[in-house]
């Protein structure tokens, strides 16, 4: 489907430091649908191409999170209670959703806001929880620092992700992805230091209807992406756990929605047929 409209929504809560974000509507903007959160070193264009093969929902309706152009800033008061609170001001503003999808940081937010909040359905693409990262935290907060965005580029990639460093030279050959890249980790130290600064809930999605846990295939029990995901798995609260469902996404790792959009919207339609 195309896009048919982008709102543009403030934000504050009783986080304070307002700001706004942007969401991306495609399809009927009057239909509840499908919202889509994507997690870091990402935004609502990284997740254009899912987005537009995705049918199975009338919407699907994609979160610019702060930090992220052409949304506000992050604030000084920023923390995963910010976001779940702006996710909430999202939902009430589209009236609700079918179905909460989130990638990896933001598939934690999903499932945390619905512990909170009744949701019929919550897919979560390795979502990660603490420590994920802390040991990166020291030198991105000295690259955010000293304006060396392209060192916290590859921070994430090779300290965090553990990709190669031919993997990061192939990145940086191709300018347009790297300059994205680059303004991407703006709000990358300010992120992760949210993360690790929440405690691990006891239990996550005690509102959710029905959990749906994607992996990519290649990381299944494997460093960091598996291993969190595993961790994320074993808090489900446990009417959820007791209906979720795990899907692979063959072939994939944790870019699937960059590497294989269509094969990805392919399951997500699937999911919600199911």
């Amino acid at each position: 489907m195309e896009r048919t409209i982008q709102k543009r929504l403030s934000v504050g809560g009783s986080c304070g430091g307002g700001s706004w974000v942007t969401v991306d509507v495609y399809g009927d903007p009057d239909a509840p649908g499908l919202v889509v959160g994507p997690g870091v070193m990402s935004d609502a264009y990284s997740w254009a191409r899912v987005a537009v093969a995705v049918d199975a929902w009338p919407s699907v309706a994609v979160v610019n999170r702060r930090g992220r152009t052409p949304s506000g800033p992050l604030t000084g008061s920023y923390s995963m209670r910010t976001e779940v609170e702006d996710l909430g001001v999202v939902l009430d503003e589209l009236g609700g959703a079918r179905a909460l999808f989130g990638w990896s940081y933001g598939g934690l937010i999903a499932l945390l806001s619905a512990d909170e909040r009744p949701v019929r359905q919550v897919i979560a693409y390795e979502p990660v929880m603490a420590p994920f990262g802390r040991h990166a935290l020291p030198d991105l907060a000295a690259a955010e620092e000293a304006g060396d965005w392209d060192r916290s580029v590859e921070i994430v990639n090779r300290r965090i992700s553990g990709f190669s460093a031919a993997h990061v030279e192939e990145l940086r050959a191709d300018r347009p992805t790297w300059e994205a890249l680059r303004r991407l980790s703006g709000p990358l130290r300010a992120e992760l230091g949210a993360l690790n600064a929440l405690r691990p809930p006891e239990a996550l999605a005690r509102r959710a209807g029905q959990v749906d846990l994607i992996i990519g295939q290649l990381n299944r029990g494997a460093d960091p992406y598996g291993t969190s995901f595993d961790d994320v798995r074993r808090r489900l609260a446990p009417a959820a756990e007791a209906h979720a469902e795990i899907h692979e996404l063959a072939g994939q790792g944790h870019l699937g929605h960059i590497e294989a959009p269509t094969e990805l919207a392919r399951l997500l339609n699937s999911l919600a047929a199911a």
